[in-house]
């Protein structure tokens, strides 16, 4: 399970701070996806990038106890712009231990970049650097998925072929998925939390956690 004790996270907005988590401390169990709702601004990629550890908290502790969480899927930005897709894919498998040839060949056919594989991420659309980092997502096995809003990724073509790999590594993983839409939520996750004003609540299912967040509003 991924735990968090006393976890505050706070970023400055404007001439104020906004509060993600104050004081929080809560365990998400493995065997189970969480849907992770909440109104704009409210901090949900903010959250998903503390369970990453790509983003560290003002205080408190985040233990992952062993479990190999991903980075949010279709979030880029860990990438060295000054690399290309392909030296940027071979630092990750560096860092993660994976088989660079089988990594780089598997992202090179997935995100279809063709040429600009070899170019510098800093020339990619929003879209190509998406497309890169879902691929990379796809490559290795994590046991915990983080999910931003990714199946909207890309032409139809493509984001069937990233339903399709999503659900072969569902199979044997867990989910943390952010979304706007109900009926994704409810399709990838079987359990929700709300955030709001830097406190958070869990429901046993995501419909439960729907009408609380609706009530919120």
């Amino acid at each position: 399970m991924i735990q968090f004790k006393n976890v505050t996270k706070s970023y400055r907005l404007g001439q104020h701070r906004k509060v993600v988590l104050d004081r929080a401390s809560f365990e998400i169990p493995t065997g189970r996806s969480m849907a992770v709702i909440g109104r704009n601004g409210a901090g949900k990629s903010s959250l998903l990038r503390l369970i990453a550890g790509s983003s560290l908290p003002d205080s408190g502790r985040i233990r992952r106890n062993g479990l190999r969480v991903s980075w949010p899927l279709g979030f880029a930005g860990s990438f060295h712009g000054a690399l290309s897709g392909r030296e940027n894919v071979r630092f990750a498998c560096r860092i993660y231990g994976e088989s660079i040839k089988a990594v780089s060949e598997y992202v090179e056919a997935f995100a279809e970049l063709g040429e600009h594989f070899d170019m510098p991420v800093s020339t990619y659309s929003s879209g190509m650097k998406a497309r890169l980092a879902f691929g990379l997502s796809m490559a290795m096995e994590f046991d915990v998925y983080l999910v931003d809003e990714i199946t909207s990724v890309g032409d139809k073509i493509f984001r069937e072929r990233c339903e399709e790999a999503f659900a072969h590594r569902r199979r044997i993983a867990d989910v943390i998925m952010v979304s706007h839409s109900v009926s994704t939520i409810k399709k990838f996750c079987d359990f929700g939390c709300v955030l709001e004003n830097g406190g958070i609540e869990f429901y046993d299912s995501v419909g439960d956690a729907v009408v609380a967040y609706e009530g919120k509003l």
